[in-house]
């Protein structure tokens, strides 16, 4: 672990200009990079205290061994060549926004003397005019089929096109239709470029035009009683009108606009873009990136514009790019987009209307791919054995942990406390194994009501051993497993050093000295242990970002937080419909809700008297003494402030 003092620049050696810089370890290999709008100070911040940088970035400072510079003119050319440099050296500690698919483009080769429509990939080119990205090829391929009806441009390849000039005779395009023929002459190349320029323009978003010219040349052709023609003319208005069923509008004022969506976690972050021209979605692509350095949620969003137009035609930029916050560097990237366009560029935040619901359906479809995308991951058996391989490492386990518990608490300001219990065994969870807990002793902090719940489901544990379970936990007597009586190999605990040490007490007053125990800190995903012979308690165990192992814990982890939150969820919804009051007999839900409109919680009509409840409209006064009676045999519960829907403290 390098000394960053030791490879500090001298003062005043490092400029005071626009440029990009690189961190580089021991052997060369460069870690990371960066750009900034003055190099002398964002150097400098590195060069601090270590203590007071970002877990993360002391990763890095000290990892690395030299750091270089290269000054440019301008903030742009700085982005650009920050982009270059990411992509060639792949730095271990930048996001690295990975396109893991080549989408496919609707492309027009306008270059050429007869233009063809295909389907390309990768790299977009000069001299071709591109519409999408599209999901699947054969979207394309079938949105081209229905329109060369309409509009019957060169689709052939290059050397079909060459052996219908020599023959005299055009392929099966031709024959039926789809196809002018400018291989024969059937049409002149300017005539062939007026059909492709009509192509363009109505796969561009002008639409209403063309579906109108064509209505109007069907009842034409049905006034002169051409009725062939105007069947064709129908059957091509139908054509269209497909087409354009499928690209739904989503935008009444036509904006040309492309709208990112973000999902993202300590770990991973998933991109979503729509491509929407003329009002209408025309195509959609994603990826989801690992974190690999603490970037900003405005910076992940400018990581991601750089990256989608990365080597884009003027084309293939729009009007407006709409994101849910803006990048960091917003000038910058606007005045790099504007270039690459040829034109003005705005990046806006959508807040009400179309745009903003759009927006909304992105993220939507960008939590989806996350989705997805941790179902595959835990899906695949190869990355659970190598992620419970590299706990067992990283925790100097004698075994890997086949069965982890973790536990969370879930409170509302000491009220209402619950914990949750989940397990996962081979690196799946077992939702059948799950258990909540609702801790006994209200205004408890986080740290003593994880002991309780560690204590509680111990011993649990060793009730079920005494009353006969075996170490697997199945009962003798009728061979089914028993409540609590499986031991797990690992427990997780959602917290840093307090909740660690509280549960340690707590396993350590039971005698549990066989299962090993970690804590997992939300804010740095820092994996702390209890002290060991061989480990510093007052030092956290750094998993790569991209360990499966650290994936796997935190999996664990968000499970327990979810299943807490969920319980939690539902005591405050049974508290707030004033729940003592469900089971007394002759009150519907009209009078329990005219109850809790009176007094606004359970607490004060538990204190009223039998002549201010006969008051409430409604009731008389043997419903009230019914009410009284009851409520009077029921423990008191927490109190509902009914102006903020919240529970609070019992005065």
């Amino acid at each position: 672990m390098a000394d960053p003092a030791s490879y500090r620049p001298k003062p005043g050696e490092i400029p005071t200009d626009p440029g990009v810089y690189r961190f580089r370890d021991a052997s060369g290999r460069v870690i990371y990079v960066g750009k900034a709008k003055s190099l002398r100070p964002r150097l400098s911040s590195y060069f601090q205290d270590v203590a007071n940088l970002h877990q993360r970035t002391q990763q890095m400072v000290t990892t690395a061994a030299s750091v270089e510079w290269t000054v440019v003119g301008t903030e742009v050319e700085a982005l650009q060549l920050e982009y270059t440099w990411i992509k060639e050296f792949d730095p271990r500690f930048n996001v690295k926004y990975r396109d893991d698919k080549s989408y496919p483009w609707l492309a027009v080769t306008v270059g050429e003397e007869i233009p063809r429509v295909q389907v390309m990939r990768g790299a977009q080119r000069k001299g071709v005019r591109y519409f999408g990205p599209y999901g699947h090829a054969w979207a394309i391929r079938d949105t081209v089929d229905t329109l060369l009806r309409v509009f019957p441009m060169r689709s052939c390849s290059a050397g079909v096109f060459r052996r219908s000039a020599a023959i005299g005779r055009p392929c099966l395009l031709g024959d039926i239709g789809k196809c002018a023929a400018p291989c024969v002459g059937r049409v002149t190349p300017q005539e062939h470029r007026a059909i492709v320029d009509d192509f363009m323009a109505f796969m561009g978003g002008q639409t209403a035009g063309f579906t109108k010219s064509i209505e109007q040349r069907m009842h034409e052709a049905s006034e002169a009683q051409e009725y062939e023609l105007a069947a064709k003319y129908r059957d091509d208005l139908g054509a269209l009108n497909r087409v354009l069923e499928k690209q739904t509008v989503v935008l009444g004022d036509g904006t040309d606009a492309d709208v990112l969506g973000f999902v993202d976690d300590p770990l991973e972050v998933a991109v979503q873009i729509f491509a929407v021209r003329g009002g209408r979605i025309r195509g959609q692509r994603g990826w989801v990136a690992d974190k690999a350095d603490d970037a900003s949620f405005p910076e992940l969003v400018q990581r991601a514009i750089v990256t989608l137009y990365e080597g884009a035609s003027a084309q293939g930029v729009p009007k407006q790019v709409l994101v849910p916050e803006l990048p960091s560097d917003v000038d910058v990237v606007t005045e790099l987009l504007t270039e690459l366009r040829g034109g003005p560029v705005q990046i806006r935040v959508p807040r009400r209307g179309d745009k903003r619901r759009l927006m909304e359906t992105v993220e939507q479809n960008a939590k989806q791919s996350m989705a997805r995308h941790k179902l595959k991951r835990a899906g695949d058996l190869t990355a659970r054995s190598r992620a419970l391989e590299e706990i067992q490492e990283a925790l100097e386990l004698p075994d890997a942990p086949l069965r982890i518990e973790c536990y969370d608490i879930s409170n509302l300001q000491g009220t209402e406390i619950v914990a949750s219990m989940v397990v996962f065994e081979d690196g799946l969870p077992r939702k059948s194994e799950y258990r909540r807990f609702t801790i006994r002793h209200e205004g408890q902090s986080d740290v003593a009501a994880m002991h309780e719940v560690i204590t509680r489901r111990f011993q649990r544990l060793l009730k079920a051993r005494v009353d006969g379970a075996d170490e697997a936990g199945i009962d003798p007597e009728t061979g089914r497993p028993k409540k609590f009586a499986y031991a797990p190999n690992l427990v997780v605990v959602d917290g840093g050093p307090p909740q660690v040490a509280a549960a340690r007490a707590a396993m350590e007053e039971l005698g549990i000295t066989d299962v090993a125990l970690c804590g997992l800190a939300k804010r740095l995903e820092e994996v702390w242990v209890p002290d060991t012979a061989s480990h510093d308690a007052g030092d956290p165990i750094i998993m790569p970002r991209t360990s499966e192992g650290l994936y796997l814990l935190q999996r664990v982890r968000d499970e327990a937080h979810r299943f807490a939150i969920t319980h939690h969820r539902q005591r405050r919804a049974k508290a707030m419909t004033g729940s003592a009051l469900d089971d007394i007999q002759g009150l519907g839900p009209s009078r329990r809700r005219a109850l809790m409109k009176a007094f606004g919680s359970v607490k004060k009509i538990r204190a009223a008297s039998v002549d201010d409840i006969a008051a409430v409209p409604g009731f008389g006064r043997a419903t009230a003494e019914s009410v009284v009676t009851a409520l009077a045999s029921e423990p008191e519960g927490p109190t509902v402030d009914m102006t903020t829907g919240e529970i609070v403290e019992d005065r």
